[in-house]
């Protein structure tokens, strides 16, 4: 967005040294023409011509005297008559005359198309200097400075006035405004050579750049030649006159843009007098954090936003208010472009973040998840953004919120996962999913996670999953070939059974898999003594018989032993409070293992 000139200043250089005997033309960085679009006729200089070579221009091109100031940008007579009549020998001549003028009018996307036809038919011209001067202006006009620096920065246009004239603005552009004011004793001639408007976006630009490094007194100077009534003018002795101390000469100028300035030089004003009041110690950080969201709301993008954005910032870290931190970071880091401080104001962000995800942070778990999620583009990359994420998803999954958990992760399962790595996070976000009472989220995550390069026990691991959200979604056959195949299948399919108290089928497929002889652990006792349940519900008596016989003398020195006597009676010799009391004292841990536990946790939910 650049800022209009306006007729007073024209009328004040009239009789200073901006002023020139010749007609006011536009200024070269003028985004709009009042001319058609730039269309050839359908034959026309610059009509397909097959396989035929245009003449090389590079090196003509290079024996050309340097040149600077306006007249560069304005040849002289019909630049596109000539264009469009020229033939083969004079065409790339005509195309340079007629880029030229389209930059003089400020007609930057024709201007660059024109300079890349010419660089496809002769690629030498890139090597030009003045050739990449006029690419750079170019990519100035159409607003995008880092190209711009790119092509400007060349060894050849280091010490040449027009090209330090044009790296000014586009550093300044950049805020790197200490660089900028280094172009300024390079650029003079260059800036001194304009005689109409085309050089009071160079003065605003290094005025500009003189009030950000802090050197108003400079800025001042930079616009003198300027009238009093410019509103462009005035944004910048308003910000100078401040930064100086002068509150009521700085006032002054900004509250006379907000009379007869554009809405861009009003936003800039604005900002300018809350900058102003945070400086002089009148408002609270969060008056001021307010009063900058204002300025932000009544105009997006630019330097202004940029601007307020970064003040907004500094008074966030400054009073730890983490949510302003993290949306004036985020939002500076993923629409500006980067500067020289990026990697500072990354890492600042990050430390919030980190800040207000520890444990002890006293931040709300829910809302300290709610501001990873709002600005997760600020987490560190790889291995550390990993463990942050997975840190965060343990805590939610302890607290019972299972879909903010589901939801943290998978959108890592999408983003940041890759290949076999996928594995171990579809089960866990399927697990989570099974757990949020979304058993068909689960199966569709880990359908679309399916892949070739999965281990087999990382199959088998899927498979399980799958296989419960199956059995809790009610589909009990669908869940046992789930498992078909899978090893240790037998002892989930058992688990499904058991949840269901199917006592004859839990028999039989319990039964296959009993422990043999020998110590028993944990999981193996509650899969005997289930067994023994299931006996004693189906009037088993030789079933208890062959149970207590073949596993009594393991149970002798257990804690259960106890359960396992009153289980493996005879059948009606104990009432069934009995039994249930019996039933309280098995061992939790079942031989399915975790995905048993899933399933536990679902039939508690």
């Amino acid at each position: 967005m650049q800022r209009s000139v306006s007729l007073f200043a024209l009328a004040l250089a009239a009789g200073s040294p901006l002023s020139a005997s010749e007609p006011e033309k536009p200024a070269p960085d003028a985004t709009a023409h009042s001319g058609p679009p730039v269309e050839a006729p359908a034959q026309t200089a610059d009509a397909p011509s097959g396989d035929i070579a245009l003449p090389r221009f590079a090196a003509e091109l290079a024996q050309r005297p340097m040149f600077m100031g306006t007249a560069a940008w304005r040849p002289e007579g019909d630049a596109r008559a000539r264009w469009m009549s020229a033939g083969r020998a004079k065409r790339q001549a005509a195309r340079w005359d007629y880029a030229r003028a389209l930059i003089g009018a400020g007609r930057a996307p024709e201007a660059l198309g024109m300079l890349t036809l010419m660089e496809e038919d002769d690629a030498d011209l890139a090597l030009v200097p003045v050739f990449q001067l006029a690419k750079g202006i170019a990519q100035l006009q159409l607003h995008r400075p880092a190209e711009a620096m790119a092509v400007l920065s060349g060894a050849e246009l280091r010490d040449n006035a027009e090209a330090c004239a044009w790296r000014m603005r586009a550093l300044a552009a950049l805020g790197r405004d200490d660089e900028a004011l280094q172009q300024v004793n390079c650029a003079l001639p260059a800036i001194n050579g304009r005689r109409d408007a085309s050089r009071i976006p160079f003065i605003l630009a290094a005025a500009d750049a003189a009030v950000r490094a802090g050197r108003p007194g400079m800025a001042l100077r930079w616009l003198n030649p300027l009238t009093d009534r410019d509103p462009a003018a005035n944004v910048l002795r308003g910000r100078a006159y401040l930064a100086m101390g002068e509150v009521q000469a700085g006032r002054l100028r900004l509250e006379r843009v907000l009379i007869d300035g554009t809405e861009e030089q009003k936003a800039d004003a604005r900002l300018a007098l809350v900058e102003g009041e945070i400086d002089h110690g009148a408002l609270s950080p969060a008056e001021a954090i307010g009063k900058l969201e204002t300025v932000r709301y009544s105009w997006r993008g630019g330097p202004i936003e940029e601007r307020a954005l970064r003040r907004e910032f500094m008074l966030a870290m400054a009073s730890h208010d983490t949510t302003a931190t993290l949306r004036s970071a985020a939002t500076l880091i993923g629409y500006f472009e980067p500067r020289s401080d990026a990697a500072e104001l990354l890492e600042q962000a990050r430390t919030a973040l980190f800040a207000v995800l520890a444990p002890d942070s006293g931040v709300p778990l829910a809302q300290a998840a709610g501001l990873y999620w709002d600005y997760r583009e600020l987490a560190p990359a790889g291995p550390d953004g990993d463990r942050l994420v997975d840190r965060l998803a343990d805590r939610l999954q302890e607290a019972g919120l299972y879909e903010r958990a589901a939801d943290l992760l998978d959108h890592q399962l999408r983003e940041r996962a890759q290949d076999v790595v996928q594995g171990p996070l579809s089960i866990k976000v399927a697990s989570l999913r099974i757990l949020a009472g979304q058993p068909e989220r689960a199966i569709r995550v880990l359908q679309e996670t399916e892949q070739p390069g999965y281990s087999d026990e990382m199959i088998w691991d899927r498979k399980r999953v799958e296989a419960v959200a199956l059995h809790v979604l009610g589909k009990p056959e669908a869940a046992m070939a789930a498992l078909d195949g899978i090893p240790g299948g037998d002892l989930l399919r058992a688990e499904f059974e058991w949840k269901d108290a199917a006592w004859e089928r839990f028999a039989a497929t319990n039964g296959a898999a009993l422990p043999g002889r020998g110590p028993l652990q944990a999981p193996q006792q509650a899969q005997i003594l289930r067994q023994a349940i299931a006996l004693a519900m189906l009037g088993r008596e030789d079933g208890l018989v062959a149970l207590r016989n073949r596993y009594g003398s393991a149970f002798e020195k257990l804690p259960s032993a106890g359960v396992f006597d009153v289980l493996t009676r005879a059948v009606g010799s104990v009432d069934p409070a009995t039994v249930s009391a019996a039933m309280g004292e098995i061992p939790s841990a079942s031989p399915a293992g975790r995905f048993a536990d899933l399933i536990d946790a679902v039939y508690t939910e």
